[in-house]
């Protein structure tokens, strides 16, 4: 497939539909991730940043290690997201997470009566 499309010169269009698509995929991930997790799940994208990496670092062919790429890239700029993300909730812009709030106010009671 790949040969097909460098033929024609559409792999870089190709490329380009990928990376759209996942960075588009990659913001309900932030929202989804914040509301049920907070901030501590950004450890998750580091390491699926670096496995990305690695992995398109050892792949050889040409469209797969770019994909691979863009999703590694794609998900440290998650990191940041997910803060930003704990920062648009604190303006209002999105809802939080009443349940994880109550269990955050749960543990605390938890350490301040120990």
């Amino acid at each position: 497939m790949a040969e097909f499309l460098s033929s024609v010169q559409l792999l870089g269009l190709l490329i380009g539909l990928c990376t759209f698509l996942i960075i588009g995929l990659f913001h309900p991930v932030v929202i989804k991730c914040h509301y049920y997790f907070g901030t501590s799940c950004w450890w998750w994208f580091l390491v699926l940043g670096i496995v990305c990496m690695v992995c398109s670092l050892s792949v050889s062919n040409l469209f797969w290690s770019a994909l691979l790429g863009v999703t590694g890239f794609s998900s440290f700029w998650t990191i940041k997201e997910i803060f930003e993300q704990e920062e648009r909730v604190a303006k209002g812009w999105f809802p939080d997470n009443p349940a994880r709030k109550a269990s955050a106010r749960s543990k605390k009671k938890l350490t301040q009566n120990n």
